[in-house]
């Protein structure tokens, strides 16, 4: 990954767009990472990877939501320490 100063990064700003069509451009202040530039492209895939993201955790908590209404009231009451040790029994 490149890397500019955040000075060097305002001097050269038209390189830093062309090289973040390639490759994600980290900028520094101070020696600290304080900004990527990352290319159009790369910034839709993020966001579409955030939405799938966000679809999978809704879709799990409805699951899992259905699956606990269908728990016996003895499977409600098991902690995560009585399910593990169950689970080691059956190995």
């Amino acid at each position: 990954m490149l890397t500019y100063t955040s000075a060097d990064a305002q001097n050269h700003f038209g390189e830093v767009l062309d090289k973040s069509q390639r490759e994600p451009v980290q900028v520094t202040r101070r020696g600290r990472p304080v900004a990527f530039i990352v290319s159009a492209d790369d910034m839709a895939a993020w966001q579409g990877l955030a939405q799938r993201r966000a679809e999978a955790a809704a879709w799990f908590e409805s699951w899992r939501s259905q699956a606990s209404a269908q728990l016996s009231p003895e499977a409600q009451t098991l902690t995560d320490e009585d399910v593990n040790a169950l689970v080691h029994e059956l190995r």
